[in-house]
């Protein structure tokens, strides 16, 4: 296993690289030609290339690229994509290169990466090897949070025709329809010999510093050996509704000693009862749920002056 600093010397020198895009999406679609084209002119030899047009093959075109023996693995997609990659390269002798092309791009804003094409690529060009933390629930890893709550509800209750039909604006309109009737859960935290208890709708466990594409608080992010577990609102329906929309237009003026953020290192959560929980998106099994950090598991790609601990 080279150093940091060895693998990105090795990058700038060589340039060795695979890509991989999701292009199920018309905007994926779209831009895996331009990715590839800057790629090869900003000098880099392009071991394979890997547009995945059906989800379900992405986990077997990120391993097939990984198998070709790159120095950088670029990987072009939403939060999905990224994270299906962060879990393939955890603890290797490759680093990640993110083009930030998804929705709300939370990983990618969480590490620094600008969402413009051109400028991600040139993170890629002038840029450092870094390592930051993956979170780790049972033995699956992940780039950004655990949802316990109406966010892992909605995954599971979204209608496969509406989404067919209306693709990512599926889930608020599910939202919305469940909310009308959902119980709030009893959570109970255990973390560093104290316990913690909400009521709640929704409570998120961070890995990284964004949520919904907004900062979560000013100074969360995913090289501080830090999770982050947070309650959105109490027990009634407005409370969530009022706690989101407050959350996103204040989280960078808030700091991790507010209320009501937990940071802590692990947390063992349980709730009055079974309760769906997702991982980044997808369901990912139900509570009780112990909840820990694999510390500087990933080697990405990162601006010159980014600060690596």
């Amino acid at each position: 296993m080279r150093t940091k600093q060895e693998l990105g010397a090795a990058i700038r020198r060589e340039r060795r690289a695979v890509l991989v895009v999701n292009a199920h999406s018309r905007r994926g679609r779209q831009l895996y030609e331009g990715a590839r084209s800057r790629l090869v002119a900003a000098g880099f030899t392009l071991l394979g290339t890997y547009p995945v047009e059906r989800p379900g093959e992405l986990e077997q075109r990120l391993a097939a690229a990984a198998d070709l023996g790159p120095d950088l693995l670029v990987a072009g997609g939403g939060d999905g994509t990224i994270g299906t990659a962060a879990r393939l390269l955890a603890h290797r002798d490759i680093a990640l290169g993110l083009l930030p092309l998804g929705t709300t791009n939370n990983f990618a804003r969480t590490v620094g990466i600008p969402l413009d094409l051109d400028a991600a690529v040139g993170i890629l060009t002038a840029g450092k090897v870094i390592d930051v933390d993956l979170g780790l629930v049972g033995n699956m890893r992940f780039t950004n949070h655990v949802g316990i709550g109406l966010s892992a509800d909605v995954m599971l209750r979204t209608p496969p025709r509406l989404k067919r039909a209306t693709g990512r604006l599926a889930y608020p309109l599910t939202a919305l329809a469940l909310l009308t009737r959902h119980r709030p859960l009893r959570v109970t935290v255990r973390a560093e010999a104290r316990t913690h208890e909400f009521v709640t709708h929704q409570l998120y466990v961070a890995n990284g510093g964004h949520q919904a594409g907004r900062p979560i608080t000013a100074d969360a992010n995913a090289d501080d050996r830090l999770l982050v577990a947070y309650p959105v609102g109490g027990s009634t329906r407005r409370g969530l509704l009022r706690d989101t929309a407050r959350n996103a237009a204040t989280g960078h003026r808030r700091t991790l000693g507010d209320e009501p953020f937990l940071a802590v290192r692990q947390l063992w959560l349980e709730t009055d009862r079974p309760a769906p929980v997702e991982v980044d998106g997808e369901l990912y099994g139900e509570t009780p749920i112990r909840i820990g950090l694999d510390a500087n598991a990933l080697r990405i790609m990162a601006a010159a002056d980014s600060p690596d601990r």
